[in-house]
Order: structure tokens, then C-alpha cells, then sequence
């Protein structure tokens, strides 16, 4: 017997220009099958930093690799802001990925295309240091740390500035994966928290956390 299609329901994310970005959702799945908190945050922080606190993000022309992309809404808000994009998963993640990209083509100012990547294997087919790496809810696998970490020290260049996101959370041993990862992530990164003031005004959260990664010793 043929296995069931899962079905989809659909995520309207509201843009400044008046359009909407409709993120496909699946009920059947793992955790990159819904839009999470920190992926909406995170997607509006883009359009907001790009348009109005002075010009903070210039995203037009500019590549972006979004790691561990789930439904690809934030790597999408990064292409409508007119950046070329590359939104990455695992291959299970691919259909949902594309479905989304084809559903939203018609908001696209630069571009997007979607690419298989499992963290800690090689980045050779994408592009090379992006301007901007994008991870978005990322960190609460304690055995996905090291790859995750691999895959950014691979990617990120002089001039790369990632961008993450993240729920904190403070059930099981949520909290110590985070300080585990940020304990590894500071022996080659420098890490600026972004004050929640500078986040989207409606799409905010004490507990979303914004940063911004750098390689050390490049100013």
C-alpha cells in the first residue's frame, strides 16, 4: 500500500510592502516541518534591520547560505529583501523546501535555491564565505554541536557575518547544550547580542535571542 502524502497547512507571514510570504507547514514530519518562534523572529529582524533602523542589513546583492532552513521562511524573507540565497536541509527536507520556494517566487527580488547539507560534511557546492549565514533554532541536538560548528568554520569567511537565532529554553538539558555551544563557538567566533529593542517590534520574545557571529580577529 502506497504511504499517505502528509498534508500541508499554511504560515501567512505579513511583509511591510503589504504581501504575504505563505510558508507551507506539514503535519507529518520532523522538527523542520513547522515555522518555529525563532524563525519568525528571526525572518522579521531581517526585514526590519533592512528597512528601518538605519539601514543596519543591506541584503540586495548579497549571497546568504541559511543552515538547517526547515520550512525556508527565513532564507525566503532574505530573498524578497534581494539577497541570492541558498537554503539548505537535509534531503527529506528538500520537497517542503521547494514547494515553499515556488509558492513565494513571485515576492523574490534576488534569488533562492534550495541544497542538500548535512552539518559537518563538505560545503564545496556552496557558495564561498557568504555575506551572511543564517541559523535559526538550531541548537538543542547536544550531537548535532560539533558538526554544526564544522559546517560554520568552513563557511564563514573574513567578511561573513552569521546571524543567529535561538529559543532559549530551560527544560531537560536544554540549557546546558546552549552553554556547551557557545562554550565551543567562542574559541574561533565573537559573538554581539542583539539588545531586544532592535528586534521587530511586534515579533519579539525575552526568551529569542538574536546574535550576531564573527570570525575573531577581523574588524
Amino acid at each position: 500500500m502506497a504511504a499517505e502524502e502528509p498534508g500541508y497547512f499554511v504560515r501567512s507571514v505579513h511583509l511591510r510592502s503589504g504581501a504575504d510570504l505563505r510558508i507551507k507547514q506539514c503535519d507529518a514530519g520532523d522538527v523542520g516541518c513547522v515555522v518555529w518562534d525563532a524563525a519568525l523572529v528571526l525572518a522579521k529582524y531581517l526585514e526590519t534591520s533592512s528597512f528601518y533602523r538605519g539601514g543596519l542589513h543591506t541584503f540586495t546583492g548579497r549571497s546568504v547560505v541559511e543552515l538547517g532552513s526547515g520550512t525556508g521562511l527565513v532564507g525566503l524573507m532574505a530573498s524578497v529583501l534581494g539577497a541570492h540565497v541558498t537554503v539548505t536541509d537535509l534531503e527529506d527536507m528538500q520537497k517542503l523546501l521547494n514547494i515553499n520556494i515556488s509558492d513565494n517566487k513571485h515576492l523574490v527580488t534576488g534569488s533562492v535555491e534550495a541544497k542538500v547539507l548535512k552539518w559537518g560534511e563538505s560545503v564545496k557546492d556552496l557558495p564561498s564565505e557568504p555575506d551572511y549565514i543564517l541559523v535559526a533554532d538550531c541548537i538543542y541536538y547536544e550531537q548535532s554541536l560539533e558538526p554544526l560548528l564544522r559546517t560554520l568554520k568552513e563557511l564563514a569567511g573574513k567578511n561573513s557575518c552569521i546571524i543567529c537565532c535561538y529559543e532559549e529554553r530551560t527544560m531537560g538539558n536544554n540549557p546546558e547544550i546552549e552553554i556547551c555551544f557557545f562554550k565551543l563557538l567562542q574559541t574561533d567566533f565573537e559573538i554581539e547580542e542583539i539588545p531586544l529593542d532592535r528586534h521587530d517590534e511586534k515579533y519579539r520574545s525575552e526568551d529569542i535571542h538574536i546574535l550576531h557571529i564573527r570570525r575573531k580577529g577581523i574588524h
